[in-house]
């Protein structure tokens, strides 16, 4: 498979990390859209959440969980927003289930 966030999530590829454990990676985008812009990713390679399974779906709870605690860490008390695309129509540029996490700045909906 040839999926840059798998490789990223290897260790192949270098990036930003903002936290890590044996099952996610959280690393700063190298595109940031806002002052704070991170990405939070499964190690295990999920599409996107179209490739949600009852087998697979505790994962994404677990991705909150430390969203959550990094929100904390980094005192985004003022807000952030959580985003994921699904699909490239939606605008999903890698085929891996990411989360960008924005804050820092006021953000405008719909985004532009």
């Amino acid at each position: 498979m040839d999926c840059l966030f798998c490789k990223i999530a290897a260790g192949e590829i270098p990036s930003r990390k903002v936290y890590e454990d044996d099952q996610i990676l959280a690393f700063y985008d190298i595109e940031p859209q806002a002052p704070v812009h991170f990405l939070v990713i499964p190690k295990k390679h999920i599409s996107s959440v179209g490739g949600i399974t009852p087998e697979n779906s505790q994962i994404v709870a677990h991705i909150y969980e430390v969203i959550a605690k990094l929100s904390h860490d980094l005192k985004l008390e003022n807000g952030f927003r959580v985003v994921t695309n699904c699909g490239e129509e939606a605008g999903q540029s890698v085929p891996h289930l990411h989360f960008h996490v924005l804050a820092g700045r006021s953000l405008a909906w719909p985004p532009g």
